[in-house]
């Protein structure tokens, strides 16, 4: 349940609710407005204690959470989320661009896609260190050679990156050389690896499964705001379905399904929802029109030599004139390119 207190509640009456509700037994999160405070209850069910909370004369009201994910609902947290990498945002009413390789080759390939990004402007930087394929004969990526490319083009060309964390035993040298953790699709149910991550305080960019529901992946999320990490980041990034005329299908439709159910930022990532770079770019202004608060894709100077998922990402050219296009769709929808 949350505790909603009365505008303009002193620090000192907030401190005395959050002391009731530590005698009760329960947990308490503090959710900061502008002029009103809300205090988030979580327990074991059935919760007790509200008509107590009630009668605590700062408090406007308490109110059950209906909702099976607490911390990432609309009912816990009204006002949207803004999380941030570095100098960047994410969330609110910009629209911010997220890209780079599908996999770090080398230093000469990441810094050149590193500086058309930049120069595109695009936000923050992405780049797989370590790969989980499909295939175990498939590049698995440089590793944590890998990582230290990315952390030095990043620092040069003056943009946050991201880097996929797969796994527990890689979760320290991620930390150290990324500004971002992402969390893959078939990860996004590591209950484990999630917990991890978000113990790092890093900001999390968490990837929908393949197969799974608006409500499984807002769990996953919750997973994360219950060790205390609020900076969390959606991605809808395409589910299995029975077609085979793309990669994944897009599941467009999600975007505003998840901006009405919770307050967490979500963006798109049309480049493994596709699978064919000449899809990319519909499929992200699709993102954008319908909510989205940000884009992912893959670019890479030369795709035809790439190590790994070469037909979905796109050249320079064409990613320059991607983010060209989604600040047209951005400004139409109400939003702007961060």
């Amino acid at each position: 349940m949350i505790v909603i207190m009365k505008v303009n509640a002193s620090s000192e009456a907030i401190d005395r609710v959050q002391q009731e509700i530590e005698k009760l037994s329960y947990e308490h999160h503090l959710i900061e407005g502008a002029t009103r405070t809300v205090i988030g209850v979580l327990g074991n069910k059935p919760l007790r204690g509200k008509q107590h909370l009630q009668s605590l004369p700062e408090v406007a009201d308490v109110m059950e959470v209906s909702s099976p994910y607490k911390l990432a609902s609309r009912e816990w947290k009204q006002a949207d989320t803004i999380v941030k990498v570095g100098s960047a945002s994410i969330g609110g009413d910009r629209v911010s661009v997220i890209a780079g390789p599908c996999s770090i080759e080398s230093y000469e390939q990441t810094k050149t896609v590193g500086e058309v990004v930049k120069a595109a402007g695009g936000n923050l930087l992405r780049g797989g260190a370590f790969k989980p394929r499909t295939s175990p004969y498939s590049f698995q990526g440089l590793g944590e050679e890998g990582l230290k490319i990315i952390n030095q083009v990043g620092k040069e060309v003056g943009l946050p990156t991201v880097v996929e964390v797969t796994d527990t035993e890689v979760m320290d040298v991620c930390v150290e050389y990324t500004d971002m953790l992402q969390i893959g699709t078939r990860n996004m149910q590591n209950y484990t690896l999630l917990k991890e991550a978000a113990r790092t305080m890093k900001p999390i960019l968490l990837k929908r499964g393949m197969s799974a529901t608006i409500n499984e992946t807002l769990l996953a999320a919750e997973y994360i705001l219950n060790e205390g990490n609020d900076q969390v980041v959606l991605c809808e990034r395409g589910i299995r379905t029975f077609v085979d005329h793309t990669r994944n299908t897009l599941d467009v439709s999600a975007i505003p399904a998840f901006n009405r159910l919770s307050h967490l930022p979500v963006i798109v990532d049309p480049s493994h929802a596709a699978g064919k770079r000449h899809k990319v770019l519909p499929l992200a202004l699709a993102g954008v029109a319908a909510g989205a608060h940000g884009v992912m894709v893959e670019v890479h100077p030369n795709p035809e030599q790439a190590l790994s998922d070469g037909p979905q990402q796109l050249v320079p050219e064409d990613f320059k004139d991607l983010v060209d296009r989604i600040r047209i769709v951005a400004q139409a929808v109400g939003r702007e390119l961060d």
